[in-house]
């Protein structure tokens, strides 16, 4: 199964990512964890921002959990995934192993919670078209979602905990 989670940069993605990948793994389930910005680091070209370039990266993300999938119990997917059509595209990819969870978090607790330093950036004008945050970058708000987490309202451990009820009732999986 794919765990899709797809939210601003600073949502909380890797981090429940984390700590579901645990949660899995501590009841006998193999998992591997694709992270955005690792998977994106390891690309040996140049790294730009534009919707097509990101399309690219988010396709070569499904391709590889495709190449994967049959491997692992699970693969959580932690990127960003602004745009409906590639998240389209990885649920008509998966089809019902494809789980996704938008994690909803208001920009200004992103932009107060900035561990990353990159709307501070975004605001000095040093990063443009930051997703979410400018005008000509829109985080497309997902249409599809099969869970949506308001991670600013909701601990860690309680969202890992939605999840895997979700998981329970919705898929049948054993947790």
């Amino acid at each position: 199964m794919i765990i899709w989670f797809t939210g601003l940069s600073g949502s909380g993605k890797s981090t429940l990512s984390d700590f579901l990948k645990q949660a899995l793994e501590k009841v006998g389930f193999s998992v591997c964890q694709v992270d955005g910005d690792i998977f994106r680091q390891k690309e040996k070209k140049e790294k730009h921002f534009s919707r097509q370039d990101i399309i690219e990266n988010n396709l070569k993300i499904i391709s590889h959990c495709q190449a994967f999938e049959n491997d692992y119990d699970f693969m959580i997917v932690a990127v960003i995934s602004p745009y409906q059509e590639t998240r389209d595209v990885a649920r008509k990819t998966f089809g019902k192993n494809y789980f996704e969870i938008f994690l909803n978090c208001p920009l200004e607790v992103v932009i107060k919670n900035d561990v990353k330093g990159i709307y501070k950036k975004a605001q000095s004008g040093e990063i443009k078209d930051l997703i979410g945050f400018s005008l000509e970058s829109p985080y497309e708000i997902p249409q599809n979602r099969d869970l949506e987490i308001k991670t600013d309202k909701l601990s860690v451990g309680e969202s890992v905990n939605m999840i895997l009820e979700n998981l329970q009732k919705n898929y049948g999986i054993k947790i």
